[in-house]
């Protein structure tokens, strides 16, 4: 499993794993049917507590991301992508209208701000 987890980042370690594991989901390189790792294996290989990936687990059950079989574990279920997507541009839609909101504040000019997007979106 290829699970970063970044401490200084702000957003707490549970929410990271939820959001790498989604990435994952969406992305289709975990598929239908596909077993995640234990909780306990996935702590100790990340170094962090048990509660931490429970919750994280149980955050993604709740969005029919994963379901869980008792005995056997937790595996991915077959969520709707195209919501999923659609969420997940819904989310930069409010982060980047707070952006806007925030050059335009600073009197940033239409065409300034499209050179600085069209330059991190190149890099």
């Amino acid at each position: 499993m290829n699970i970063k987890i970044m401490t200084k980042s702000g957003l707490p370690i549970y929410e990271q794993i939820e959001r790498q594991i989604k990435d994952l989901i969406v992305s289709g390189e975990w598929k239908e049917g596909d077993a995640l790792p234990s909780i306990r294996a996935l702590a100790a290989d990340l170094k962090i507590s048990v509660i931490t990936i429970k919750r994280a687990y149980e955050d993604l059950e709740k969005e029919g991301m994963i379901y869980s079989v008792q005995g056997k574990g937790f595996f991915v279920d077959d969520p709707d992508l195209q919501y999923m997507q659609e969420k997940k541009t819904l989310g930069m839609e409010e982060k980047l209208a707070e952006w806007v909101a925030g050059a335009r504040e600073s009197g940033m000019e239409l065409q300034t701000a499209l050179d600085m997007l069209t330059i991190l979106w190149e890099s």
